[in-house]
């Protein structure tokens, strides 16, 4: 199955995710960045990154190659304000004729607390039903555990 993973990736954490997941699966790697990038630092991270997501804003994106030609779609994104990333939201916009009838699934990466809202969040902006596999990161690059590995794990096998 031909299998794409985009993701956003403000701190590295969904980065380091996705090469693993991509390394494991035999996917290509679709990363895509905002034009104007957010702020990486202090309050204003949180503030703006927080408030674009609850917004449900699309930032313009950097030129990305995808060719809809794949059957399975992995989407990795950080959480914010228990939200997706806002370039994951234009991706989606930009290709939502692309992405029907894919087999989509994702992985969000977070600081901690409860993933379920923006898996659904993601869920029904995709217009599906129900996501493949799900896969939920605590700060997997920098705070690796052998639980996030056995996670990982399981998420690729379960896609295998």
């Amino acid at each position: 199955m031909k299998t794409a993973i985009v993701y956003y990736s403000m701190s590295g954490n969904t980065a380091q995710t996705a090469e693993k997941i991509a390394a494991e699966l035999g996917a290509d790697l679709i990363r895509i960045d905002p034009v104007k990038e957010y702020p990486s630092k202090g309050i204003r991270k949180f503030i703006w990154g927080g408030k674009s997501a609850v917004m449900g804003d699309t930032p313009a994106l950097q030129p990305y190659r995808f060719d809809g030609s794949y059957d399975r779609i992995i989407f990795g994104t950080p959480i914010w304000a228990g939200n997706f990333a806002p370039p994951i939201r234009t991706f989606i916009k930009e290709n939502r004729d692309a992405l029907e009838e894919k087999s989509i699934s994702a992985f969000v990466c977070c600081a901690g607390g409860d993933t379920a809202k923006a898996f659904e969040k993601l869920r029904q902006y995709l217009e599906v039903n129900v996501l493949e596999a799900q896969l939920e990161l605590v700060d997997p690059k920098d705070k690796p555990s052998p639980e996030n590995d056995e996670k990982l794990k399981a998420f690729c096998k379960k896609l295998k």
